[in-house]
């Protein structure tokens, strides 16, 4: 029987463990058969990328990199606020799951989106952070997927505040609050 899995376990925002020398090889393994899979896709769909490998917080790191001028193309493959990529990243570890047989946390990058989000989440957080340290109340964000509001609660964390995560999927936000 299988386990149900919360929205958040399948964005893989549990937090990370330290990883032995046989996890680390078990986890460039999945960035592996990611990488084929996603060079099947893009051949499929005619387009041109770079895929880079890497083992990131306890979890295989792909991403999908191109050209200047290829990124636009790439960027199809993210979609309007990444749905598109959470689609594909999904795809992919069902794809890994197959060859390995267990449950992947990997994280898929395309076009560098996920890094530029954390940037633009980064500087949402600072902003709730003061204005809940001004206001020494809550301060509620906008709903976010489960890695936007990982990033967020991790911010958080490093600023020395709380936040919890609050609602029923799609409109599940971060709350934050002095401590």
């Amino acid at each position: 029987m299988r386990t149900p899995v919360s929205e958040d376990e399948k964005a893989g925002v549990e937090t990370p463990r330290p990883a032995s020398s046989e996890t680390v090889k078990r986890l460039e393994e999945e960035g592996e058969i990611a990488a084929d899979y996603l060079e099947e896709l893009l051949d499929i769909a005619d387009l041109d990328g770079d895929i880079d490998i890497d083992v990131d917080h306890g979890r295989a790191a792909v991403e999908i990199v191109s050209e200047d001028d290829g990124s636009r193309w790439l960027r199809r493959l993210v979609g309007e606020d990444g749905e598109v990529l959470d689609a594909v990243q999904e795809l992919t570890r069902l794809a890994v799951q197959a060859k390995t047989g267990e449950r992947s946390r990997l994280m898929l990058d395309i076009a560098g989106y996920r890094k530029d989000r954390k940037a633009e989440l980064t500087k949402i957080a600072e902003a709730a952070i003061t204005k809940a340290r001004t206001s020494g109340g809550r301060v509620a964000l906008e709903p976010m997927n489960p890695f936007e509001r990982k990033v967020v609660h991790d911010v958080v964390a490093a600023a020395g505040l709380v936040s919890d995560s609050e609602g029923v999927e799609p409109n599940r936000h971060v709350v934050i609050r002095p401590a």
